[in-house]
């Protein structure tokens, strides 16, 4: 063994044993001992057996297929705890369920593959055999990816649902961590992805990629504080649940449309005081209520002015069709928003 194959193990093993200690800490010595906290624990000692059977693989000789094809299997573990940990970190008392552990029948029926296959059978040219070997290799590649392409989607979503709301410093740590996380994994697959390629890339690209990925995520998690918060972040408040209620009943029941609704009456149809109305609105939608009205109606009016079919209707008219009481306040209004006034955005478009 050279001085160059020397230094590839130290590079390739220094994320793996990062990534086990890391993994160790988490399952064991971490005191916050939460669901999350498990899961990324497992994804991480998961991880680095099935990149220790990589580096067994490019050094050893011989290595027994028991141990390639658990080492493969890893994979099907790792990514349905990905979209466990991704839903710990954003939902609030998470549990596992019995339905969920029938993600893991892939991974099982892998373990017990690797039992029954033969060395003579592992190392034959036959096509069938190699069709077999193939297709198991290329359905455990697909498997991972389309977990990552789920949890990242599941991400999105929560993203797409807390844009609009003023986020907790928490909140955000853990949306940037998870953010990180998918990508770091993304990395990860197009590495293992580069191992079919042996021959063109050297098969020791994928263990130097993952050292490098883990060194990052250990730092990002440190600086996030990523192991010491979880879904309990996004719990709702009743602020929260309150500004969601008083959100159904402006957009959703178009209550803006109506000329006489007042902090008053919004009040007392949702059952709360002026003064806790008005603290809701101000914290949620960055807005006092006027304004927060006033916004709806002049989006609505934005589209009927746009609109050919009403090119005969006057400013007027429009302006009581959104709910202004006054051609003045909707003028003044609107000009406040859009920096124009009506008549000049109407001639603006046409």
């Amino acid at each position: 063994m050279n001085f160059s194959d020397i230094l590839l193990i130290l590079v390739s093993s220094a994320g793996l044993l990062h990534g086990t200690l890391f993994a160790i800490y988490l399952l064991f010595f971490k005191k916050k001992k939460a669901l999350s906290n498990l899961l990324l624990g497992l994804i991480l000692l998961f991880m680095a057996f099935r990149i220790g059977k990589s580096v067994l693989l490019n050094f050893g000789h011989n290595l027994e297929p028991i141990f390639i094809f658990i080492g493969l299997g890893f994979l099907l573990l790792t990514g349905p705890l990905l979209r466990w940990y991704v839903i710990a970190m954003t939902q609030p008392n998470f549990k596992l369920l019995k339905k969920h552990y029938l993600e893991l029948i892939p991974f099982i029926g892998i373990v017990i593959v690797s039992f029954l296959i033969t060395r003579n059978e592992f190392d034959s040219t036959d096509k069938q055999t190699i069709i077999v070997f193939g297709s198991i290799l290329i359905f455990i590649y697909l498997h991972l990816a389309f977990y990552i392409f789920i949890s990242g989607k599941w991400l999105l979503k929560i993203k797409k649902h807390y844009k609009n709301t003023l986020q907790t410093k928490f909140q955000k740590a853990i949306l940037e961590w998870l953010h990180v996380l998918i990508l770091s994994f993304i990395v990860i697959w197009v590495s293992y992805c580069f191992n079919i390629l042996d021959g063109t890339i050297p098969y020791i690209v994928g263990p130097i990629m993952y050292s490098v990925v883990v060194y990052y995520l250990s730092y990002k998690a440190f600086q996030l504080k990523a192991t010491d918060i979880d879904g309990e972040a996004f719990k709702t408040n009743e602020n929260e649940q309150l500004f969601n209620t008083i959100s159904d009943l402006i957009v959703n029941n178009k209550l803006y449309l109506e000329p006489d609704v007042s902090l008053s009456s919004l009040s007392k149809l949702i059952g709360k005081s002026t003064q806790k109305t008005s603290e809701v609105i101000n914290q949620y939608s960055k807005q006092n209520f006027n304004d927060y009205i006033n916004s709806y109606r002049i989006e609505a009016a934005k589209k009927l002015l746009l609109d050919e079919s009403n090119k005969n209707f006057t400013i007027a008219s429009i302006a009581y069709d959104v709910g202004f009481s006054s051609l003045s306040s909707f003028n003044s209004s609107f000009k406040k928003f859009e920096g124009i006034t009506p008549s000049a955005y109407r001639k603006s478009k046409y």
